[in-house]
């Protein structure tokens, strides 16, 4: 092509592109000065390269702002290059693993591992002494075959029996050469082991037979028994061991990420099974599969918008395609990570299967509530504590899954404890608690109203108790009570009156949903629990009905540890865990009949967790309690019931009709309920306080229920407020007039 040709050329194709793109070729020096005179702060080097477009004014928006115009054209979203943190400062922010196993850092679980290892050490031993007999008579037995054997071999090998195979292979193939040199090897390894054996077989017996007259009796004993153990474990057959074995290890099989993969793949999640799928990116572990206590830990990404949640829902599916019972597979989410990380936790053998431990409470020693008491032991049989010091706790369960005997292990620490005062209540009337009368200060047991009315007087002495504890506080100098609160030291001080004092009531929503005591306790625990903390006192409820008409939500919104067994529900479930627990799939329904004793424990630690409970029967707990017992009478803090003096009772409504006439002025012909209730706890704080504390309606409904047992009813009453007439719950002055002339008519004639 001539040079006139080329040129014609692209100037032809500069027209079409600029025809196609409806601009024109720009000559970008010319641009760059122009750009330059207009701007002269502008450095040269601001211009890229030939990539880059030489006239940025095209590139602008009308208002000039500088954002580029939208042409309709794809927009980049991602950047080009890498980005997130650069390579030090992940491996900075990545997660050390331990050097040293958990159990090896922690003085419970080494104790723990070192009393099983001294408990397996021990078993094995008395298992092989006690048949030491019996294996010196089978070696006896055997050893006649083993000598036999023995000399067998011996010949064999004098004999070089193992070259024969290759010798004859040679003679079929009629190889000469290699089987004259096998023949001569044979020759020199007979003549030198037929040398070895001559001498073997004439020093041996003159060496035995010095050794039977010289030698003393225990080296002839030691010989002969090292000779028959010899010879009688050589003559063993190989299906018949001489010593069995003292433990036999249960076959399991190994948790590997296929096994994983295989279990996660039959739970029918279409998420799950497209990334196993072809074409899919698998199911990703970000840590090695590893043992953890009896058990294998595996922790596992799950696909994209699985959550842990979806395989809670299936942990009965997956325990199938692990193929280990329901009891031995523990999904849970990881608290720190995203939504989709799985620990999942496959024990050896089931929870419930395992055997019942009683605690470290069955044995010798005090203990003090400042600091955790025992409480039970999770999946891998790591033992868990819970604190019941500046604290509160929840109990709830189905019937008959050990919700007793869970609130019985903290009242057994608190017993053990000498300076506890205990107030315990068992609502239901089997005598579950029974033991613990023994230190109780006070004590009963029943579901009739006389109890109820018993445990509401108790309930009434601790939160009044708060006003006192909380003036003791505030008067304390600042170095003996730099916190405010109780601490060991200020509660050793028998005379400022702030030891540990612990209120435990069973079945607790017998009372709170009580027609007569139920709203006055409910308003009392409430306030217990929100100002006992810092004053040494803790709250212990358990109901098998948590709902929100027996168990308040004001009590369940606010105490912070909840220990929750088997429940059927979702609303159960969070009444007791705390609000969207099941959403985060911690989840006590999925506990079967069989899992008595076992549920979640939350507040206790960082996350919740499943806890088997220790198991104290009835004569654990009684000698638990005697110990107890005798520790405060050394320490002299044995009080109230358990030292033979009866607590006075007192009833709400002894003084209700006096107080009511003395907060309603005689020219005030009817009164409202709310406002009587308002003037009543202005009257008494210590006495109608509770009842101020609640909603309009609640006071309203609180008095119409105290004033009934007198004969006062209540009904509408009328008033006018800003030109409306207002009805609401009231009563008339008149009836509380009558109703206290008849009762001292009575007590007259009485």
């Amino acid at each position: 092509m001539k040079h006139e040709d080329e040129n014609d050329f692209f100037n032809r194709l500069e027209a079409d592109l600029s025809s196609d793109f409806g601009g024109e070729v720009v000559d970008l020096n010319k641009a760059r000065a122009a750009r330059e005179s207009a701007d002269p702060n502008t450095p040269a080097s601001a211009d890229v390269g030939p990539d880059a477009s030489a006239d940025a004014d095209a590139w602008r928006s009308p208002d000039g702002s500088g954002d580029a115009l939208d042409d309709g054209g794809p927009t980049l979203v991602d950047a080009p290059g890498p980005t997130g943190p650069g390579v030090m400062v992940r491996v900075r922010g990545a997660r050390r693993r331990p050097v040293l196993p958990g159990w090896a850092t922690s003085r419970p679980e080494f104790v723990n591992a070192a009393g099983w290892l001294a408990g397996y050490a021990g078993h094995s031993a008395a298992f092989h002494a006690v048949r030491l007999p019996w294996y010196a008579a089978v070696l006896t037995a055997r050893a006649p075959v083993g000598f036999a054997k023995f000399v067998g071999a011996s010949l064999r090998w004098v004999s070089d029996a193992e070259g024969d195979p290759l010798r004859r292979a040679a003679a079929r193939r009629e190889d000469a050469g290699e089987y004259l040199n096998l023949s001569r090897q044979r020759d020199r390894r007979v003549k030198l082991r037929g040398i070895l054996f001559t001498l073997a077989a004439i020093v041996g017996p003159i060496l035995a037979l010095a050794l039977w007259v010289l030698a003393p009796t225990w080296i002839l004993a030691v010989s002969v028994a090292a000779l028959v153990t010899v010879f009688g474990f050589a003559g063993a057959p190989a299906d018949k061991p001489v010593v069995s074995r003292a433990v036999v290890a249960t076959e399991v099989e190994r948790l590997t990420s296929t096994v994983v993969e295989r279990a996660l793949g039959a739970l029918g999640i279409a998420e799950v099974n497209k990334a196993l799928g072809k074409g899919g990116e698998g199911i990703r572990f970000p840590a090695p599969i590893t043992r953890d206590g009896p058990g294998w830990r595996a922790d596992v990404d799950l696909p994209y918008g699985v959550t842990v949640t979806d395989i809670l829902d299936r942990r009965d599916r997956l325990a199938s395609g692990l193929r280990r019972p329901l009891g031995c597979v523990w999904p849970e989410p990881v608290a720190d990570e995203h939504a989709g990380r799985m620990m999942l936790w496959v024990g050896d053998k089931a929870l419930n299967k395992l055997p019942p431990v009683a605690g470290p409470l069955a044995k010798a020693g005090a203990v003090s509530l400042f600091k955790p008491v025992p409480f039970g032991l999770d999946q891998r049989g790591r033992p868990i504590d819970m604190t019941l010091m500046y604290d509160n706790v929840l109990i709830g369960a189905m019937p008959g899954m050990g919700k007793t005997f869970s609130l019985r292990l903290p009242l057994l620490a608190a017993a053990l404890d000498p300076l506890a005062e205990l107030l315990v209540w068992e609502l239901k009337g089997t005598g579950d608690l029974e033991p613990l009368a023994r230190v109780a200060a006070d004590y009963g047991s029943g579901p009739d109203d006389a109890t109820a009315a018993a445990a509401l007087d108790s309930i009434r002495y601790v939160y009044g108790d708060l006003e006192r504890r909380a003036k003791v506080i505030s008067s304390l100098p600042k170095d003996k009570c730099p916190e405010n609160k109780v601490t060991p030291d200020l509660a050793a001080v028998r005379s400022l009156g702030l030891h540990p004092l612990v209120l435990a009531i069973d079945e607790c929503q017998e009372l709170f949903s009580h027609p007569e005591y139920g709203k006055e306790a409910g308003a009392l625990c409430t306030g217990i629990i929100k100002r006992g903390r810092a004053l040494g006192v803790i709250l212990l409820l358990a109901t098998q009905r948590p709902d929100k008409d027996s168990l308040p939500t004001s009590i369940s919104a606010n105490v912070g540890t909840r220990f929750c067994l088997r429940v059927m529900g979702q609303i159960e479930n969070d009444m007791i865990l705390g609000t969207s627990a099941y959403k985060n799939g911690i989840r006590a329904t999925t506990f079967t009949k069989s899992d008595k004793g076992i549920g979640y424990l939350a507040g206790a630690t960082d996350d919740p967790q499943i806890v088997r409970t220790y198991y104290l029967d009835n004569p654990a707990a009684d000698r638990i309690c005697e110990r107890a017992r005798t520790a405060r009478k050394n320490a002299g803090t044995l009080t109230g019931l358990a030292a033979g003096e009866a607590p006075e009772r007192r009833e709400a409504a002894d003084t209700l009709l006096d107080d009511v006439l003395a907060v309603v002025p005689s020219g005030e012909a009817k009164v409202w309920n709310d406002v009587a209730v308002d003037r009543l706890a202005e009257l008494r704080p210590e006495l109608y306080g509770p009842w101020g504390g609640m909603e309009p309606a609640d006071k309203a409904r609180q008095l119409t229920t105290a004033l009934k047992p007198h004969g006062v009813s209540t009904g509408q009453v009328a008033r006018r407020i800003n030109g409306k007439t207002v009805n609401r719950t009231g009563f008339e002055r008149a009836h509380i007039a009558a109703a206290i002339a008849e009762r001292d008519r009575k007590r007259s004639a009485g």
